[in-house]
């Protein structure tokens, strides 16, 4: 769902990765298609080395490009420990991290309810850019990965509130509590040209 409000206050398209079982109901795929989202099956391994290759083709023509970190909504109400597919696209394409928080979604799009409850209230916070060209000497350590996104969840906690804790989400989620909220964004913008990243 964040990939509905983002775009609401970037001034600019931002292209998401969206599951690709929602391309497959007529009832949802014209909505994701006509928000420029990239279908993607998230089984891991090459699909995800080919979502990473469409974000940076984004990325490569100008575009703003949105990435959620921790690769799956949560369902516990805290913050997971983030993946480094957005640490690895940013060395790739130079572009800096821009950390972005959403706080209520979980509150419009519940995790056990069908449809959406309007009305609700959404803040959207944007947080100090990770430039990536402070790691430039080191671009294949994956140590600096994990280090640039470790440095990502915790601007996210801070934008968002959300308590952290240092495992990965699991596939499909984890339900440990009695509230979720969906899975904390980032935008990246290209440092040379006028392009971005938000996820």
């Amino acid at each position: 769902i964040d990939s509905l409000f983002i775009p609401l206050v970037v001034p600019r398209r931002v292209t998401f990765v969206a599951k690709a079982e929602y391309f497959d109901d007529p009832k949802t795929a014209w909505i994701f298609k006509a928000l420029g989202q990239i279908p993607i099956r998230r089984e891991g391994g090459s699909a995800s080395e080919r979502a990473l290759d469409s974000a940076a083709e984004v990325l490569e023509n100008g575009g703003v490009f949105g990435i959620y970190p921790e690769g799956t909504r949560t369902r516990d109400g805290l913050l997971h420990k983030g993946r480094t597919g957005v640490a690895r696209l940013s060395m790739r394409t130079g572009a800096p991290i821009i950390p972005c928080g959403l706080v209520g979604t979980d509150e419009i799009q519940p995790t056990d309810k069908k449809l959406p409850r309007l009305f609700r209230k959404v803040v959207i916070r944007f947080g100090t850019p990770i430039d990536p060209q402070r790691w430039s000497d080191r671009a294949d350590d994956r140590l600096v990965l994990r280090q640039m996104t470790d440095e990502l969840m915790f601007e996210i906690q801070s934008l968002c509130g959300y308590e952290y804790t240092d495992s990965y989400m699991a596939s499909g989620g984890v339900v440990t509590g009695p509230h979720d909220m969906a899975d904390p964004p980032v935008v990246l913008q290209q440092a040379s040209s006028n392009r971005s990243i938000a996820s």
